[in-house]
């Protein structure tokens, strides 16, 4: 089964011989593309950093239950270090604040270019109508 982009009765509705591209106009889609790719890996992005917070929390709350002066193993880097229970759960509450303002800063930033591709959106279909397609 071959799916279309558009139905054959728009394509003839289109065929209309004195639209063509123009430079400006392929800037434009060339535009929306690169967008629509920073887009889904902002995405991708914020799933990671959603599940690291996730993590963080999970593990938090499990440390919660432990013994005051019991020493646990925290990863630095590659290596893993016994740090007293209290240290570890201040150094995974800064973590945490750390991955919201990342994630808060992602967000952002994919409203941007949302906002952005909703604009070039506009413009491409006020040109192009049903001969275009730019649904993601």
């Amino acid at each position: 089964m071959q799916h279309r982009m558009i139905a054959k009765e728009d394509e003839k509705v289109v065929g209309n011989d004195d639209l063509e591209v123009r430079r400006e106009d392929q800037d434009k889609i060339n535009r929306f593309s690169r967008l629509h790719q920073r887009e889904m890996v902002l995405e991708e992005e914020l799933k990671t950093k959603a599940k690291d917070k996730e993590d963080l929390e999970e593990i938090s709350t499990e440390l919660e239950l432990g013994d005051e002066d019991e020493k646990v193993p925290y990863k630095i880097g590659d290596a893993f270090v016994m740090l007293p229970l209290p240290e570890v759960q201040e150094l995974l509450s800064k973590s945490t604040g750390q991955i919201e303002s990342s994630v808060s800063s992602i967000e952002d930033k994919l409203t941007t270019v949302r906002e952005e591709m909703e604009t070039l959106k506009i413009d491409l279909y006020a040109r192009f109508g049903k001969s275009i397609n730019l649904e993601t």
